[in-house]
């Protein structure tokens, strides 16, 4: 009887961690099924649009965030609850401050790549919704509200991809990036107000707290190296999808969108099953000094991504010619090709987030900086050396020379770590 509520508690995570599973899986198969429609029933240039779009709403995500969440995530985990309304509000003022000098940049930008104008208009209302939407998924993982925040995720991400889906397929003067960009909008409206709620339903106090400034301040100094490293990174999820289009044109970015979409859902599923429940324990266990149990959980993250990799890469790799078969482009069928380049660059990605949370965690920082500078700076150099010899595959080959210089740089710096913690042979034993 005195092992019961141990018992209890642990079918109770259980549970909450198939549900999370559940969900997540339902918003991935929504996603994937969305990119297959856009590819069904657009041009693949109207695809590539989609794609420009969306890589510059994630950039730009990261100029109105500053990263700061990487510093409020580990702040407000020190912190009561009777503190973090203050927190949170000092955060909200810092993300208005920027918007009034990120926007503007950012639309003059937009209008210089010669951007559609219906792109242009829908910028704004659908940044401002997926930054707010974005950090309030921030806040409820990291204070282990995982369900509260995958449903969240599913109205932002699954819920206007469905109603694209069917609506595409009954209607076919729906088929248009306009009908898809309003769903957009509208279902990150949902999600806002969702968020708002569970967040107000939160026991934090000091709301009407003055901002303080000063620690804003340092909190900026401490975001500012993890806003290059995720620029860095960023960077090059950006770039490649435009250094693609002055190499081979709209469309050979529609199937870059495609292919990345599905190789793109390994990550969906790892999120889903593994990071969103190993990193708030990994902050947990080192702010406890409890490095043993943070270790083993890094080694069986690190066994059950290589399995997820594994067995995605297989379905994968067997359904997508069924996939574009049904599509019935000759332009993504001709473009095959780029999936093994990105699906590798998607395992060797998931796999150097293994270390990264591991670094994070204990607040070993400049690795991470470090790696995804160097990482940006080998995607440039591979992609630029390799596109005169080898053109539309330089960018791939770019992308999987940047991971792999993280993944190494990550891991190093993470066995050094632990090296010098304990000894030698620490990774390797449980």
């Amino acid at each position: 009887m005195i092992l019961w509520p141990h018992y209890l508690a642990a079918g109770k995570n259980k549970v909450r961690r198939y549900l999370n599973i559940l969900l997540r899986i339902t918003t991935l198969g929504a996603r994937f099924l969305f990119v297959l429609a856009l590819a069904k029933f657009l041009d693949p240039a109207q695809v590539g649009l989609y794609g420009l779009f969306t890589a510059s709403i994630g950039y730009t995500l990261y100029f109105v965030g500053l990263d700061f969440y990487t510093y409020v995530t580990r702040e407000i985990l020190r912190h009561p609850e009777g503190e973090r309304g203050r927190i949170l509000k000092a955060q909200a003022a810092l993300s208005g401050c920027l918007y009034v000098i990120v926007l503007p940049v950012s639309l003059v930008l937009l209008i210089w790549t010669d951007m559609p104008a219906l792109l242009i208009w829908w910028f704004t209302p659908i940044l401002i919704l997926e930054h707010f939407n974005q950090e309030v998924s921030r806040l409820l993982i990291a204070l282990s509200r995982q369900i509260t925040a995958s449903i969240v995720l599913f109205l932002r991400q699954a819920s206007w991809a469905i109603a694209a889906v069917v609506l595409m397929a009954l209607e076919p003067e729906s088929r248009s990036l306009a009908t898809v960009l309003a769903l957009w909008s509208a279902a990150g409206l949902a999600a806002a107000l969702l968020g708002a709620w569970a967040v107000s339903r939160l026991d934090m106090g000091r709301w009407r707290a003055a901002v303080d400034w000063r620690w804003v301040k340092q909190g900026i100094k401490v975001s500012l190296g993890f806003l290059a490293a995720t620029i860095a990174l960023r960077s090059v999820q950006t770039f490649d999808r435009y250094w693609l289009e002055a190499i081979g044109g709209l469309e050979l970015v529609g199937a870059y969108v495609l292919f990345m979409g599905v190789a793109g859902s390994l990550l969906t599923f790892l999120d889903a099953g593994v990071f969103a429940f190993t990193y708030p324990d990994l902050i947990r266990h080192n702010h406890q000094q409890e490095h043993d149990l943070a270790r083993a959980l890094v080694r069986r993250s690190l066994l059950q991504t290589v399995a997820v990799a594994a067995a995605f890469s297989v379905v994968s790799v067997i359904a997508l010619p069924y996939l574009l078969r049904w599509i019935a482009n000759p332009v993504y069928q001709a473009n095959i090709w780029l999936y093994p380049w990105l699906l590798t660059a998607m395992i060797v990605n998931a796999i150097g987030l293994i270390p990264h949370y591991g670094l994070y965690a204990r607040g070993r920082d400049k690795p991470i900086i470090l790696s995804h500078l160097a990482a940006l700076g080998a995607f440039v150099a591979a992609t630029w050396l390799l596109s005169a010899s080898h053109a539309t595959l330089a960018v791939p080959i770019g992308l999987n020379v940047a991971f792999v210089v993280i993944l190494i740089w990550k891991t190093a710096a993470y066995l050094v770590m632990e090296f010098r913690r304990t000894g030698a042979g620490v990774i390797l034993t449980p």
